[in-house]
C-alpha cells in the first residue's frame, strides 16, 4: 500500500473509531443508566486519538520496510522433511512448515534436506547424504 493510501485509510478508520465511541458514549451507555460526562467522553476520545497516532506510526514504519528475505534466498537452507515425499509432501525450513517437491530419489520422513530451487510457494528439495547440511552446503 502506498504511503498516501495508508494516511487516508488511517484517517477514515479514526474517524469511524471516534463516531463509534460518541454513539456509544452518548446513546448506548445511557440506555444501561450509565453516564459519562462530557470531559470523560473527551478524555476517551483522546486516548483514543493517542492509540491511532502510535498504531499509524508503527504501521507506516512496518509497510516502508523491505521484505527482509526473499523466496530465493532459500535456495541453499536446510531443512527436514515432515512427510515422506514421494515426489511431494511436505518439509520444515527455518520452523516453517512448506509444500514441497523431490528433485531426486524419495524422501524419508525425518531426513534432511536442502532447498534447490523455490517457485511460488512449493520448494524443491534434494536429501542431504549423511545428514549433515552444513558440510554438503560448504563444500557446494
Amino acid at each position: 500500500m502506498r504511503r498516501k493510501g495508508y494516511i487516508v485509510s488511517s484517517i477514515v478508520t479514526a474517524l469511524l473509531g471516534e463516531a463509534v465511541l460518541v454513539a456509544i458514549v452518548l446513546w448506548v451507555l445511557p440506555l444501561w443508566r450509565v453516564y459519562i460526562p462530557i470531559w470523560g467522553l473527551i478524555l476517551l476520545m483522546l486516548a483514543f486519538a493517542g492509540y491511532e497516532s502510535v498504531s499509524y506510526r508503527i504501521g507506516a514504519r512496518a509497510l516502508e520496510r523491505k521484505p527482509v528475505v526473499s523466496s530465493q534466498a532459500m535456495v541453499g537452507c536446510c531443512g527436514k522433511a515432515a512427510t515422506s515425499l514421494a515426489p511431494d509432501g511436505y518439509v520444515q525450513v527455518e520452523g516453517e512448515l512448506w509444500s514441497a517437491w523431490s528433485t531426486g530419489p524419495n524422501i524419508d520422513e525425518g531426513d534432511e534436506i536442502v532447498v534447490v530451487e523455490v517457485k511460488r510457494l512449493t520448494l524443491f528439495v534434494a536429501r542431504v547424504p549423511n545428514n549433515n547440511c552444513i558440510e554438503d552446503i560448504a563444500s557446494q
